[in-house]
C-alpha cells in the first residue's frame, strides 16, 4: 500500500485515494455504512468538514471499526476543514470538530476557502452580505497553533489560487502541507 500514498512537505503520508463525505442532504446512517463499506474495500483516507454535517458519522464509523480491530488510528488518514465562519477562532472550531468525532486527532485540517464568513453563517453558499474581511495571517496563525496542540498533525488549504497561496507564504512560519482543489 506504500506506493499507493505521497509524502507531504511536513513528513506525513497520505493516501492517493480518499473518500469524501458531503452530500446534499447527509443520512447519518446512510453515511456510516458507506464508511464501513468503504473500510472493507480498503479505503483509508475520509475527507470531512463541519460544513458537511458528516463529522459524528465518519466519527462514529471510524471509532466502531477501530474497537472492532478492523482498522488501526494509526492507518487512517482523516481530514477535515475549517468553514468561513470560524476563521477568528480555528483551535476552538477544531476542538468542537474532535468532540464531534470522538477522536484525539485528525491527520489535515485545511482552511475550506479564502473566505471569511460572518460568525453565525452555517449554509455551505453563503449570500453576499454574509462576508467579511480576511485577515488570513490571523487565520493561518490559528491553524498553525492547532498543530502545535497536537489537535491535528498537519494543516492546509483547499480551494486556494497561486496569488493567495504566494500571499500566505509570505507571512506562514509553517507553510500549507496541502492545497486541495476539486474540480
Amino acid at each position: 500500500m506504500r506506493n499507493n500514498q505521497v509524502r507531504l512537505n511536513n513528513g506525513s503520508t497520505i493516501p492517493l485515494l480518499g473518500m469524501g463525505t458531503y452530500s446534499f442532504e447527509n443520512d447519518r446512517k446512510s453515511t456510516e455504512h458507506a464508511i464501513q463499506a468503504a473500510l472493507k474495500m480498503g479505503y483509508r483516507h475520509f475527507d470531512t468538514a463541519q460544513i458537511y454535517g458528516s463529522e459524528a458519522a465518519l466519527g462514529n464509523a471510524l471509532n466502531d471499526a477501530i474497537s472492532k480491530g478492523v482498522v488501526r488510528r494509526e492507518e487512517i488518514f482523516v481530514t477535515s476543514k475549517l468553514w468561513g465562519s470560524h476563521h477568528h477562532d480555528p483551535v476552538s472550531a477544531l476542538q468542537k470538530t474532535l468532540k464531534c468525532m470522538g477522536l484525539e486527532y485528525i491527520d489535515m485540517y485545511l482552511v475550506h476557502w479564502p473566505v471569511r464568513l460572518n460568525p453565525w453563517v452555517c449554509d455551505p453558499i453563503p449570500e453576499e452580505d454574509e462576508f467579511e474581511p480576511l485577515c488570513l495571517d490571523v487565520t493561518w496563525s490559528g491553524m498553525e497553533k492547532c498543530l502545535e496542540m497536537g489537535l491535528c498533525k498537519g494543516i492546509g488549504v483547499s480551494n486556494f489560487s497561486c496569488k493567495k497561496l504566494q500571499n500566505l507564504l509570505d507571512f506562514a512560519s509553517i507553510p500549507p502541507a496541502i492545497n486541495q482543489v476539486i474540480d
